[in-house]
């Protein structure tokens, strides 16, 4: 795998210290003793290759001071569809790292693999339900895939404790009109909610989770901003949403199905923001401008109401194009899909939000959709 430099400057970043050889003194001195080792640790970063002759993983092994290596590609043993998806969270990865799910938009089928540190195992492959699936979420055993092609429509699944996959009845859903241009879906933190973003009708809709899985009717509700794209929730239940078409983002109390604005739209001055992580702290969201080979900087009150910190608080530089992006390590990495570059671009996130370049890796197909870290 070629290593290429995205700063004049390369930053080795250290990983966190072991604990100390010398006794602890209390209880909270071991917590914190322990919290260092777990940070210390390092963990995996994914994304969907997309090619439409045979779909694969990228997968690269995350040290603990961020950097990445040993690219590894595994065949879903589905299609891509080797153009751009349109969308965001074309992968997802279980809460606790044990499965990841991927979509196979070139021939309408999602694949489950089990994940051993930055390996992957093949568990399951099956049809999607639907056309040009885009966009996957999965918690607490559900798994939602929403489609692009067709009639749009969401179709869910059970994902057992072996990572195999089941078809849920009554859990397909119809969105606010037959032809959308479906950007993301994601279910909430306590799974009880189930949202999706429009970018053709400007809408944002949503669906109430009920036992096994069943989806009430959809409900939707106007974007602040327009062509609503991606979105991430936060850990009380709001999200985050990017706007490309009016150069900004929105923040909204997702709550019993409803979706009403909190703050927005606020723009970030940028060319075509359209994808967007959170920091496991919820305090900053992160936008990626695919027209400015930049990313913007949101910080994020408790009330949910957004601040523009800096609109170009992290940039990828010449022929730079960022598409999704993803934090690892306990929010101390954010790392980022350059599809101009064709690499995956690896920022250090300070305590105040602000992101240090480190290293570009890999050398990805030029339809990378989709990225997971861990």
């Amino acid at each position: 795998m070629k290593l290429r430099s995205i700063s004049c400057v390369l930053l080795m970043v250290t990983g966190a210290c072991a604990a100390d050889s010398g006794s602890v003194s209390d209880e909270g001195d071991v917590a914190a003793s322990q919290s260092e080792l777990r940070r210390a640790r390092g963990g995996a970063v994914f994304t969907n290759s997309n090619e439409s002759d045979a779909n694969h993983i990228i997968a690269f092994s995350r040290a603990a001071d961020g950097s990445l290596s040993e690219q590894m590609a595994y065949a879903t043993g589905g299609q891509g569809t080797g153009d751009s998806l349109g969308s965001q969270a074309a992968l997802a990865l279980t809460e606790d790292h044990r499965f990841l799910i991927a979509v196979d938009a070139g021939s309408n089928e999602i694949t489950s693999f089990a994940v051993k540190g930055a390996e992957l195992e093949l568990v399951d492959h099956i049809a999607s339900g639907g056309t040009r699936p885009v966009s996957v979420t999965t918690r607490r055993g559900l798994v939602y895939v929403v489609h692009a092609g067709g009639v749009n429509n969401v179709t869910g699944f059970a994902l057992d404790r072996h990572g195999s996959l089941e078809v849920l009845s009554d859990a397909d859903g119809r969105l606010s009109a037959d032809d959308v241009g479906p950007a993301q879906i994601e279910l909430s933190p306590d799974a009880r909610e189930l949202v999706v973003t429009e970018k053709t009708t400007n809408k944002i809709t949503s669906f109430a989770v009920g036992a096994h899985g069943r989806l009430s009717a959809a409900h939707s509700v106007d974007s602040a901003g327009k062509t609503p794209f991606g979105f991430e929730f936060t850990s009380r239940g709001d999200i985050v949403v990017s706007e490309a078409a009016t150069m900004s983002a929105s923040s909204y109390d997702v709550r019993r199905r409803d979706v009403t604005l909190i703050d927005g739209p606020i723009s970030d001055t940028q060319m075509a923001p359209c994808w967007v992580a959170i920091d496991p702290q919820d305090q900053f969201a992160y936008v990626a401008n695919a027209g400015s080979a930049s990313i913007s900087t949101y910080g994020i009150a408790r009330n949910g109401e957004l601040a523009l910190l800096d609109a170009r608080g992290g940039e990828l530089g010449e022929g730079g194009r960022p598409l999704d992006l993803a934090f690892g390590a306990h929010g101390r990495y954010l790392y980022v899909v350059d599809r101009g570059n064709m690499s995956v671009v690896s920022f250090e996130v300070a305590d105040d939000g602000e992101l240090t370049p480190l290293l570009a890796a890999g050398e990805l197909s030029a339809f990378a959709s989709g990225l997971v870290a861990y």
